[in-house]
């Protein structure tokens, strides 16, 4: 009997250690296959700029995306990562800026004037989008969603729908198909905040048209800066 007891007491430093050891493997194991993948929800206002003359925004132009982000860390502390992801954007823009057509199938850009009354006039554009970003965070395996991060890069996107809307008393106007669209969509994206909330903002690199408005020939070349809160949703 004394001899198992002296037995065990030899064994249990060996023991002990090999539990740590195997401990220690487990966490590294689970750390080693740490990720923020993560499903976003972002809503914005919508600011346009380089605008002809004479056109401006009127009412409440806003603006909505989500999707979904694959996380890659590109350090051992899996901090620093990748991030690729699919998602989609909704976007109105309310203005002054009639879109209509010719008989010969020709688009026309004209300034509203102001003492023409109208109840609608605005358009809205659907893109799906490919973000690309630059991800830093102070996040790791054992945090939980409190935890300061910082998104950059660029977004790639595809406008597959786009409609126009001019209303008034007696008249209504729509337009779906223009050769001036600029379908495939650029724009720079960054991000910061603290938990799910965060603030974003996003500028298109090119412009939403190339024409001209009708009557001047002034190019039709509107920008965006789109700014608001996006949910990261684990």
């Amino acid at each position: 009997m004394h001899r198992l007891y002296i037995l065990l007491l030899l064994l249990l430093p060996i023991l002990s250690f090999s539990q740590d050891d195997l401990l220690d493997n487990y966490f590294k194991e689970v750390d080693s296959l740490y990720r923020e993948d993560q499903f976003y929800i972002g809503l914005g206002i919508n600011i346009m700029s380089s605008m002809p003359s004479g056109m401006n925004q009127s009412g409440l132009s806003g603006g909505f995306h989500m999707g979904f982000i694959r996380d890659m860390p590109v350090n051992k502390r899996r901090n620093l990562s990748i991030g690729l992801g699919l998602g989609v954007a909704l976007d109105t823009y309310s203005q002054n800026l009639f879109i209509g057509e010719t008989e010969s199938g020709n688009t026309i850009f004209d300034i509203i004037d102001n003492d023409v009354r109208y109840s609608t006039n605005r358009f809205i554009t659907h893109v799906v989008e490919v973000p690309l970003h630059f991800r830093w965070r102070t996040s790791n395996i054992n945090d939980d969603t409190s935890f300061w991060r910082i998104y950059a890069g660029i977004n790639t996107g595809y406008m597959y729908l786009f409609r126009s809307t001019f209303e008034q008393v007696g008249n209504s106007v729509q337009q779906s198909k223009l050769d001036e669209l600029n379908r495939l969509r650029w724009s720079l994206y960054f991000s910061f905040g603290k938990s799910k909330i965060n603030f974003f903002f996003n500028y298109t690199l090119n412009p939403l048209f190339n024409g001209e408005l009708s009557d001047n020939n002034m190019p039709v070349d509107i920008l965006v800066f789109k700014t608001g809160i996006v949910f990261y949703i684990f």
